[in-house]
This record gives C-alpha cells, structure tokens and sequence, in this order.
C-alpha cells in the first residue's frame, strides 16, 4: 500500500533565518489577499465606496477567526477548555471550526449591511460568499501543509501517507481530504463567479449566499465520510459533528435560492 502512495513529508514552515513562515499562515494570507481583490472589484463595479471595502474586511477577518475559534471550542471541545480557559484566546495552538466562523460572519455582515453600507443584509451576504468560498480553498490547503484533517485509511493509488500526521499510525496511506475539500470549495467558487457575473442571478437577493451554503457545507458533509473524525465523541455518532452542523446550513441555503425571486434588489435606489 505505501509504495502505492504518496508520501506527504512536508514542513510546517519555511525557515528563513531565525524566523518560520508557517505554510498555513501564508495560505490565510493569500486568501485574505485574493479576497479583498476581489470585494474591491465588486464595489468598484456597483459604485459604493471603495473605503468601506476596508471596514468590510477588517471586521469580516476578525469575525471568522473568533467564531471559528469559539466554534472549535464549543462544538467540538468544551469538555477540555471549560477547566482551561485560558487557552480559549490560544489560536496558535490549534483547533477553528468553520462552522463556528459562519455563525459569527453572517450576523457581522447583516450589521456592516446595515449600519456601513445602507443595504439590505443579503445584498453583502451574496457578494461576500465568493470571497468566502475562495478563502476555504486556501485554508484547505493551509491544513494539508500542516498535515491535518487527514482522511480515513484507504488504497486508492492517489493516497496520502502523513509522515508528520498527529495520529498515532502515520504511516497508513490516506485520502487527502484535505484536497477533496480544497477542490470543492473551488467548484463552489467558480459557480458562485458565474453567477454573480454573468447572470443575473445578483438582482435577487439571498439566491448567490443561498447557492453557497447549500453548495459549500454540501462539499463539507460528503467529504465528512472519509475524514477521520476530529474528537473521539464523534466516532459513536451516525452522523459526525461536522455533518449535523452542516445539516441546517444547507437547508438554509436550499430556502433562500428557493424563495430569491421575490426578493428583488432594486439597484435605482
């Protein structure tokens, strides 16, 4: 099986003198970088200011690393940080959850809507979901750097061995979940620009937002199946806690597309 599969023996960091560039901070990084490109795009485009872009970002950035933060320590690990909370403010140590940064992003974007941009609060969910959705690309490939969120054993030739994997077996060839992941967010992407720019799909509000929770957390729940699981709770559940966090969102996001069309945003305002 191992002669079958690639080994995947990659430092965390490059080390430049005495500092170490972490892979995953600089995959954030492009992310973040890429993103706002793209934001900048979207109001140039629609005429708003291209200063609340900034404000947009600082708060959407802040807001996605705390939710995840708290995500992982809520959903995923309360047992442990309830008698340690000191290490709730510890993101270096490991441990976001994406699910707990869409719940803190989506009622930062509602009130930046509001308050900032004197728009409906789907009017900037939608244009937020591309650089949403590119972001989870890279945060993907941020975790398969670090040799994280690996998958479950398997002999397909296209397997992952995680030389520096936490798991106690590092040797047993894997899916590169990771990858399936990255690759689905960036199907997500690219649907999400079509519609966006060559429909006109943006008029009504909540369909692109609607279209990337139903896509994105869909991508998250398949791709659940050959992950190893992230807490040993989960491995007595049906369903891990990926997947039953991901259950409303996708439901959420089949609803708004359903109901867009009488949302119209009217663009003379």
């Amino acid at each position: 099986m191992t002669l079958l599969s690639i080994v995947w023996d990659v430092p965390r960091g490059l080390q430049i003198g005495s500092f170490e560039l972490r892979y995953y901070s600089l995959m954030f990084a492009i992310a973040y970088m890429l993103g706002y490109q793209i934001l900048k795009k979207i109001f140039i485009e629609e005429k708003i200011n291209i200063e609340h872009a900034d404000t947009v970002f600082m708060y959407s950035m802040l807001s996605m690393v705390v939710g995840a933060r708290l995500g992982h320590v809520f959903f995923y690990d309360w047992d442990y940080y309830s008698q340690n909370l000191s290490e709730i403010p510890k993101v270096w140590h490991g441990g976001l959850a994406s699910h707990g940064a869409a719940v803190a992003m989506i009622p930062t974007f509602m009130y930046i809507a509001k308050k900032v941009l004197n728009k409906p609060p789907l009017w900037l969910l939608d244009r937020m979901s591309l650089t949403v959705a590119l972001a989870g690309v890279f945060i993907r490939l941020g975790n398969l750097m670090n040799s994280e969120i690996v998958g479950k054993a398997t002999d397909l030739p296209w397997a992952f061995v995680f030389v520096n994997s936490y798991l106690p077996d590092p040797l047993t060839p894997r899916h590169p979940s990771q990858i399936y992941e990255s690759l689905g967010y960036l199907i997500t992407f690219g649907v999400l620009w079509y519609l966006f720019f060559k429909t006109d799909k943006k008029k009504y509000l909540g369909y692109v937002f609607g279209v990337f929770l139903a896509m994105l957390f869909s991508v998250r729940f398949l791709v659940e199946f050959v992950k190893e699981n992230q807490e040993s709770f989960e491995d007595s559940m049906s369903l891990n806690m990926g997947q039953w966090l991901s259950v409303p969102l996708i439901l959420i996001g089949i609803y708004l597309t359903i109901t867009a069309k009488s949302k119209i945003f009217n663009y003379e305002k």
